[in-house]
């Protein structure tokens, strides 16, 4: 039963980054040019990717020793990541972000509260919005990260 709601529940984040993806209209909708935002992407290519079977050592470090991490798609319009790991609560002023907790749980901030997750909760992060600071009960936690838009090299601000 456990497979089966990883699977819905990837199954619901590629199909909303999909609505993103093939309506590049709502982008000029928005109305703000996104000037930081990284070059044109790559045409999107046909793949599978088992995100079960990819365990936190498989994903490449980051400067944050503590998060691992892999882009597995970028478009003009969003990206979608791999993440494994923790990270101090921040928030990003520019992008609004969307996670899909794989496997792991524990508690996070969201806002000003502490919120608890496991596998297959789905975390809705508006730009702005403080997150991270994660107390791991069962891990490591791995998610999937979609930012809409791209999020710029400078749209990280951490947080006391």
């Amino acid at each position: 039963m456990r497979l089966h709601r990883t699977t819905l529940g990837v199954l619901l984040a590629v199909a909303f980054v999909a609505g993103i993806v093939v309506a590049p209209a709502a982008h000029h909708l928005v109305g703000e040019a996104h000037a930081q935002a990284p070059a044109a992407a790559a045409p999107l290519q046909p793949m599978m990717i088992d995100l079960v079977a990819l365990k936190h050592g498989d994903i490449p470090g980051t400067p944050n020793p503590e998060m691992n991490s892999k882009g597995l798609v970028t478009t003009d319009n969003a990206t979608i990541a791999i993440q494994s790991g923790n990270v101090a609560k921040h928030n990003h002023p520019k992008t609004d972000e969307i996670q899909y907790i794989i496997e792991g749980s524990g508690a996070m901030w969201l806002g000003n509260e502490r919120k608890e997750f496991k596998p297959g909760t789905l975390i809705i992060i508006p730009k702005g919005t403080a997150h991270g600071g994660t107390l791991v009960t069962s891990g490591p936690v791995k998610a999937i990260a979609i930012k809409i838009p791209p999020q710029p090299a400078n749209d990280t601000v951490f947080m006391n």
